[in-house]
């Protein structure tokens, strides 16, 4: 469990940095990051330092699907958590 706990713990920091990175880019009119790689990152583990960035950073939290679709990966990550737990 130990090196799984790791793991998210890495993946969901660099999901934040993504975060940053991603509204610094907007903020300069920027190539931004595509969705899906925030997707990705939710689906491996990083949702919950994306969920996290997203409102320190207030960014893309007006955008429901996409708000949706990284809860669900949340809630995915959570239960893999759980499981693994056991």
């Amino acid at each position: 469990m130990k090196p799984v706990l790791i793991l998210f713990e890495i993946v969901s920091f660099v999901g934040y940095l993504l975060v940053y990175v991603d509204k610094h880019k907007a903020i300069r009119h920027q190539w931004r990051i595509p969705e899906r790689v925030f997707y990705l990152m939710g689906l491996v583990g990083g949702s919950f330092g994306i969920w996290i960035g997203m409102f320190q950073f207030h960014h893309k939290t007006r955008k429901n699907p996409f708000r949706w679709i990284l809860l669900g990966t949340l809630v995915c990550n959570v239960l893999v958590l759980i499981y693994l737990n056991q």
